[in-house]
């Protein structure tokens, strides 16, 4: 697949060098190269600069770059719109926090969080894909290689094969991490309802950390029928992309705030700023921030998860790179990582990524 990556560069100067905010979309979905520059970047440029500034002219503020962004943008169509928009706010976020000299979770405390921030995230490996050849011990040794990089939680696909040997994939991967509740499935929302519920039927015995997108993302009913069938956690939401998409799977999803997750990616859904507009919703609804674990293995979503309280991020060790990952020199430990105290995102801590990144700006 391929992504985008923007850099917004301010006249702002810290150590010498021009302040540089970079944002990139998250894995799932292709470039929007298009539409930035034919309409986002385009509007930006287009402002008059004290618009797109806070109040006392010090900073960039994201929420008027944002309005700006959509403005004569009609409601509805947040299927690619949104990955488009997401990538300018991760940058216009990054040079926001490295104007004010701190971390981005850092800064995202202190404004919107009473000034509390978890010094440390919960992570799981992602991975455990489909491909040619590749054997039940090859599945192993890649789960292997997750808990020796300090992974406690796990997560593999399914789908792709029959059930039965689905299940052979699962069994093989519970007697590598030794237990079946620190391990994911992800169908990737290929099921229809009758599959969704075989499996269900089938994975419900084995107390699994969750069974995600088992249907297509939009298909509420099939979600909340899946919830008649599997008392234990489910999780879905990555493919959802605003705050009214997700608000509709709140309503008619039949997800349960006790024990459910949430996968909303903020880089695919608008940015921070409609993140936040999702998070107040999920409030309202009863729903714990820390319910909220984001798809995409990002460190946007890091900062996040840090700085507003959400249970963790999604990682990917392997796949997805140099954009999956965090910062160079930062283990996991016991599924846990600790924030780099890096000023932005922390783009300049992963330094294969900051490489590609350095080059727009240089």
């Amino acid at each position: 697949m391929t992504a985008s990556l923007v850099a917004v560069v301010t006249d702002v100067v810290r150590e010498g060098k021009r302040v540089v905010g970079f944002g990139f979309n998250s894995n799932g979905r292709y470039a929007q190269a298009g539409l930035l520059a034919e309409r986002f970047i385009p509007r930006i440029m287009g402002a008059s600069p004290a618009s797109l500034l806070n109040d006392e002219g010090t900073n960039l503020d994201p929420h008027r770059i944002w309005a700006r962004m959509m403005e004569n943008e009609k409601p509805g169509g947040h299927g690619e719109r949104s990955v488009a928009v997401g990538v300018i706010d991760m940058a216009v976020w990054d040079a926001v926090a490295k104007i004010e000299g701190m971390p981005l979770y850092r800064l995202l405390a202190d404004r919107y969080n009473d000034g509390h921030a978890d010094e440390k995230v919960f992570v799981y490996a992602a991975g455990g894909y489909y491909y040619p050849g590749k054997n039940v011990k090859a599945l192993q040794d890649e789960m292997r290689k997750y808990m020796d990089l300090g992974y406690a939680v796990v997560k593999l696909k399914i789908g792709g094969e029959s059930l039965a040997d689905d299940l052979k994939r699962i069994d093989a991967v519970i007697d590598v991490v030794g237990s079946s509740d620190k391990i994911a499935v992800d169908a990737n929302g290929r099921f229809d309802v009758a599959t969704a519920v075989e499996y269900a039927k089938a994975l419900e015995p084995l107390g699994l950390f969750w069974y995600e997108e088992a249907g297509d993302p939009l298909d509420f009913q099939l979600q909340a029928e899946l919830a008649n069938h599997y008392t234990q956690p489910m999780a879905t939401g990555e493919n959802l992309f605003s705050m009214q998409d997700a608000r509709n799977l709140i309503r008619y999803g039949g997800m349960r705030p006790d024990r459910d997750w949430l996968q909303f990616d903020c880089a695919l859904s608008y940015g921070l700023v409609e993140y936040m507009r999702t998070l107040q919703m999920l409030k309202e609804h009863g729903w714990s921030s820390r319910r909220c674990i984001p798809h995409g293995g990002h460190q946007m979503s890091l900062n996040i998860a840090a700085g507003l309280g959400l249970g963790g991020n999604e990682s990917y060790p392997d796949v997805f790179q140099p954009f999956g990952g965090f910062a160079d020199d930062t283990p996991v430990d016991a599924s846990y990582v600790r924030m780099p105290d890096v000023a932005g995102v922390g783009f300049e801590a992963k330094s294969a990524l900051y490489r590609v990144m350095k080059a727009l700006a240089s």
